[in-house]
């Protein structure tokens, strides 16, 4: 059905919300308990909204409904649409008071070990009403789709310039350089100046090669003219590093940020050897077609003063 203004009248916010609640249930019976009506009054809009769009967009069977190719469609496009209604409440009140509100911050697991917990530390102290709702995305590929879903209002967290996508915006924030580290129980980091193939043969707990980072690590090595060391441990959790860093045997990476803003807690220090490691990014993206918030271009203007911390420590 082409849009015009008599489908625009025709379509209604609450037939939408029904849909959406019955494919996320999986059974027009859950989706009337959730919303409190009866499973009537839920198969009647969903079948209104079918007859306004002259599509099927459920295929229902006893064990419950899921989405046609019609329903995946109309799903994507009502997410936007719900969501541009979320953040025009929000924005009101935002408008009243920026310092109160839910921001959703994407990203991944370096940065909530360094760069975030400084920037909500300040804000918090400063704008006590405020919430902070911080998404770890496991990849560097999810941190950017749960931000073209919406799922976050920005994302502030390691990126990969330059982002080909063109409704995205980007500000790099910050150099973030690579370092080899130890544990406090390790020989290593008691040592002034380390040959790079001493360090070949020893227990490594890193991603594997054939990630971001883990391919970083390796090209340094090769650059050496080194082979790669043996990865003994293989994983993407800071957290797991950790412990075994803690054991005094392991050797693993960690960016400057981390490092530095991220506290003794996190039992790292820097093995000095010369390994040519380039660097990372951090910074920021948003959507192109998304208004910023207030409360949001608060966050954006803390992490700028942060990073300019540690640019000014390089």
């Amino acid at each position: 059905m082409p849009w015009d203004e008599r489908t625009a009248r025709r379509l209604k916010l609450r037939d939408l919300h029904v849909f959406k609640t019955a494919v996320r249930l999986g059974s027009m019976g859950k989706a009337a308990g959730e919303l409190a009506v009866s499973q009537p009054a839920i198969s009647k809009a969903i079948t209104d909204l079918e007859y306004v769009l002259g599509v099927r967009l459920l295929d229902r069977s006893r064990q419950g409904v899921e989405p046609t190719g019609y329903g995946i469609a109309l799903l994507k496009s009502s997410a936007v649409v719900f969501d541009n209604l979320r953040q025009g409440v929000e924005e009101i009140d935002f408008l009243a008071d920026p310092t109160a509100g839910e921001l959703r911050i994407g990203t991944t697991e370096v940065m909530t070990g360094g760069l975030i917990p400084v920037v909500v530390d300040r804000l918090s102290r400063q704008y006590p009403r405020m919430i902070f709702n911080v998404v770890q995305a496991s990849t560097l590929a999810q941190q950017y789709r749960d931000l073209r879903e919406r799922n976050v209002d920005l994302i502030l967290g390691r990126i990969i310039e330059p982002i080909a996508d063109e409704d995205m915006n980007l500000e790099i924030l910050f150099e973030d350089h690579l370092h080899v580290v130890a544990g406090i129980e390790s020989r290593w980091h008691r040592r002034r100046k380390i040959d790079a193939g001493e360090l070949v043969g020893e227990p490594w707990a890193l991603p594997p090669y054939e990630t971001f980072i883990g391919s970083i690590v390796k090209q340094a090595f090769r650059a050496k003219g080194l082979s790669p060391p043996r990865i003994t441990a293989i994983s993407n959790s800071q957290q797991f590093y950790t412990a075994l860093l803690a054991t005094g045997r392991f050797l693993s990476v960690r960016p400057k940020s981390m490092l530095r803003l991220g506290g003794k807690h996190l039992l790292g220090k820097v093995v000095r050897v010369d390994l040519p490691m380039q660097p990372v990014y951090g910074g920021i993206v948003t959507l192109k077609n998304r208004t910023v918030n207030p409360a949001v271009q608060l966050v954006i203007d803390c992490a700028r003063t942060v990073a300019e911390r540690l640019n000014k420590r390089n």
